[in-house]
């Protein structure tokens, strides 16, 4: 199918809020990692999204480029061509883009898919995000503001960060601290900074002691509650009913969760859940596997002139690519959302 519209991106999200599940949001860098994510959310029967993040950017460029614009449009591109041979709806985000970076990523990837629009075009992505979880909370909504305006005349969704998530992701770097934690009191200011909707779409990534990084089950200290406390809040402000969930929510730093803990933020209204750590693994491990296997074939010792059906970049390509892709299934499940393809 073709990539979503802004329309079936909508949809999407509605049908996931309403029905308690979440799709995985899968970090790309590559076409290969792209194309194995498409056959994922394909095997899975599950719509997807994709997305890259401001280093993924970069390398999608080339190393010859290392351009984060290119590389994002780039990989729009390529997406666009080739998730029309699956039977999946699959939405292009952008990730973690911090304050320094907004320049050379958001705003002009921002500025293209408003001039295609304006066009009677559809725009490059679905959604960017704004991390401003190292400025503010003031700072960080006035610029939110801003960008959702942006965001709303490109026909995109704004995800933003209100809090901080720990740990590392493409040289941003913070503490494991009480910072982890969004309270009622930021999750009152984003409404009324942003509102429900009427100034455009956005999705909220509230946090709840996530981090990035590499965590066995246990490691991180995750409070999901604190979302539900966090919706029971901006539902307040907004003279919404008991029960309702305003924000449409992202669970960020998501490796070492143990299933209650995911099962758990999918109830209080998490929609996505990014997913990089795990299918990075999933993708250089097979392949590892396989040097390791057939090292005297992709290697040319002893004088010996190895084997080019081993060593042919498809052949142990493919092996990733299909470790990628069960990882993907794997997220979709957890998630709830395989098999929930309309």
């Amino acid at each position: 199918m073709p990539i979503a519209t802004p329309e079936v991106y909508a949809e999407m999200i509605d049908r996931a809020k309403a029905g308690s599940f979440a799709y995985p949001a899968i970090n790309v860098s590559s076409s290969q990692t792209l194309n194995a994510a498409l056959k994922g959310f394909a095997d899975a029967g599950s719509d997807g999204i994709i997305q890259v993040s401001t280093g993924g950017a970069e390398y999608f460029s080339g190393q010859g480029v290392k351009e984060m614009v290119t590389g994002s449009l780039a990989f729009s591109a390529f997406a666009h061509e080739v998730a029309k041979k699956y039977d999946v709806n699959i939405a292009l985000h952008t990730d973690h883009c911090p304050k320094d970076k907004l320049d050379g990523f958001v705003r002009p990837l921002l500025a293209a898919s408003i001039e295609r629009v304006r066009q009677g075009g559809l725009p490059y992505f679905q959604s960017h995000m704004w991390d401003g979880s190292a400025v503010p909370l003031q700072e960080n909504l006035q610029i939110a503001e801003e960008l959702l305006a942006l965001s709303a005349q490109a026909h995109t969704i704004l995800e933003v960060e209100i809090g901080v998530v720990g740990g590392e992701e493409d040289g941003v770097a913070n503490e494991i601290n009480d910072q982890l934690y969004t309270t009622p009191e930021d999750a009152v200011a984003t409404v009324r900074a942003l509102g429900a909707g009427e100034q455009g779409r956005y999705l909220a990534a509230l946090t709840f002691g996530n981090v990035h990084g590499v965590y066995k089950p246990g490691g991180v200290k995750l409070r999901p509650e604190i979302l539900r406390t966090a919706q029971e809040a901006a539902a307040t402000e907004l003279g919404l009913g008991s029960g309702s969930r305003p924000f449409d929510l992202v669970f960020h730093g998501g490796s070492g969760s143990t299933e209650q803990e995911i099962s758990d933020a999918v109830d209080y209204g998490v929609v996505k859940m990014n997913v990089d750590t795990d299918t990075q693994y999933a993708f250089t491990r097979p392949i590892a596997g396989y040097m390791l296997a057939n090292y005297d074939g992709v290697l040319k010792i002893d004088g010996e002139v190895g084997n080019k059906k081993l060593y042919d970049p498809r052949a142990w390509g493919k092996v990733g690519e299909a470790g990628l892709s069960a990882r993907v299934v794997r997220a979709c499940e957890n998630l709830r959302s395989a098999g929930t393809h309309a």
